[in-house]
């Protein structure tokens, strides 16, 4: 995994156009390449600068082909950072997600520092509850982030 950078907005692009990811996650009305590398130079890339990480492209180690994103998110209405992840239709169910997840929580506790970390899911997408539980968070109830009128699980866990 590394920072995701401009070069990276075709992958972008198609994960956030991807239908799972817009039922689950929400569509961010990215529609070209140069909407996504502006998102990528605008949103994502500060948070490096502000918080010395965030979302990371996911790199499948045979043939180095970008797969997807894991990562760290801050959002103003949780306490603690949260953790995200996406992979390309193509690979979703062959353990990308769950090798990344699992190294972004022990990057979090390890050399990052974090103490506690959240998960928010959408109750419909049964396959990240079960990644995020196998990960070891617990449920710790429901909320409804601003802007949006679906309600989703938020999860925690303790890293000390």
């Amino acid at each position: 995994m590394r920072w995701i950078k401009a070069d990276d907005a075709d992958v972008m692009l198609a994960i956030w156009n991807d239908p799972a990811f817009i039922s689950y996650a929400g569509d961010r009305g990215v529609r070209s390449i140069e909407q996504a590398r502006a998102v990528i130079q605008d949103s994502i890339v500060p948070l490096y600068a502000t918080h010395g990480h965030g979302p990371y492209c996911v790199i499948r180690k045979a043939d180095m082909k970008r797969i997807g994103i894991c990562g760290l998110f801050h959002r103003d209405q949780l306490e603690h950072p949260d953790i995200g992840f996406a992979v390309l239709p193509e690979f979703s169910g062959a353990g990308f997600a769950w090798e990344a997840a699992r190294g972004v929580v022990e990057h979090a506790r390890l050399n990052l520092g974090i103490r506690t970390l959240n998960a928010i899911v959408s109750p419909r997408n049964i396959a990240s509850i079960g990644l995020i539980e196998k990960l070891g968070f617990a449920l710790v109830g429901g909320i409804t982030m601003p802007g949006e009128t679906e309600e989703v699980r938020l999860y925690s866990m303790d890293l000390v």
